[in-house]
């Protein structure tokens, strides 16, 4: 009867260990790559997009712009002494603040 005591615990115990072992590591090592964005003067900014903004931010001036190579606009905002930089489609519609 100790016999299969012993053997019992053996196999249970070998069943433990065998299952840790089978357990993967998963990597995320996916990133973000960031856009590059060149500098234009804010009167190369698309009229549609000048709409669409000034329309959500007329009270703003558009200080500085730039555009990647999709589109998107970086564009920096000012209104009296306070200025915010955003990104905006093509369209001039709003993706996020930064």
């Amino acid at each position: 009867m100790k016999k299969l005591l012993y053997l019992s615990i053996l196999f249970l115990s070998l069943g433990i260990f065998t299952s840790f072992e089978s357990v993967e590591v998963l990597k995320n090592d996916s990133f973000v790559q960031e856009k590059e964005y060149k500098k234009i003067a804010p009167e190369e900014v698309k009229k549609e997009a000048i709409i669409n903004i000034k329309a959500k931010y007329g009270d703003y001036q558009i200080v500085e712009a730039a555009v990647a190579l999709d589109g998107e606009y970086k564009l920096v905002l000012k209104k009296d002494n306070a200025s915010i930089t955003a990104l905006f489609t093509s369209s001039g519609e709003l993706i996020k603040i930064l």
